[in-house]
């Protein structure tokens, strides 16, 4: 059975006012949004600082951090309560304390896992959190074509812990959001598409209704 999924657009940018300008445009038509934040170390570009991250009132927000030390930022994530904290099982240190301090603050915890990276290395997070982010994209870009390969980490990341919520970021389009969608993913993050339409409300409803097709997957 097709689970419910969530098309969930992504914010990433080195400039306070077109932080700004997206969360405007995103605001009229969602209200669950993934913020990008990078160090200019675990990715080569880098974005605004944490310490300007901000989001409207109501919204559900995933804040995905691609930093190499995660628990520099602790307080400044406690500070912003965001809906679900997401960081990378590459990072260079134990995440597992900052999870239990999240969880305890009633933040949820995540887990990202780049392309080389394989779920059964890093069960311990996975068994930690409630969500598994499968990333196949550029590490601090938008716009890269997406690695469907890592699609084969979707069964043995459900196998290992069946009421996860799995999400998707990297590369999605109106050409494999629905294969993607069909691939018992709950979420699917998306950027460029959505960030660089002309229309990005319409976008995101074409996104919708493509997932929401029945038949064959193409």
């Amino acid at each position: 059975m097709l689970r419910t999924v969530s098309i969930v657009p992504t914010i990433l940018t080195n400039n306070k006012v077109e932080y700004r300008a997206q969360i405007e445009r995103i605001n009229i038509f969602t209200r669950r949004v993934q913020i990008d934040i990078t160090d200019g170390v675990f990715a080569k570009n880098e974005t605004i600082d944490i310490t300007n991250v901000w989001w409207p009132k109501g919204w559900v927000t995933d804040l995905h951090l691609m930093v190499r030390k995660p628990s520099d930022n602790l307080d400044t994530i406690l500070k912003l309560m965001p809906s679900l904290c997401i960081l990378h099982a590459e990072a260079d240190e134990d995440l597992l304390p900052i999870f239990d301090t999240l969880k305890e603050k009633g933040i949820r915890t995540g887990v990202a896992l780049l392309p080389s990276t394989y779920p059964g290395n890093v069960k311990n997070y996975i068994d930690a959190v409630d969500h598994v982010l499968i990333f196949a994209g550029q590490l601090g870009e938008q716009g890269g074509a997406a690695d469907m390969m890592q699609m084969e980490k979707i069964a043995l990341i459900r196998n290992m812990k069946p009421e996860l919520e799995i999400g998707w970021d990297g590369g999605v389009n109106l050409k494999n959001v629905r294969a993607l969608a069909h691939a018992d993913l709950d979420v699917i993050n998306v950027g460029s598409a959505i960030s660089q339409a002309e229309d990005p409300a319409h976008m995101f409803d074409e996104l919708v209704a493509e997932i929401d097709k029945n038949g064959v997957v193409l």
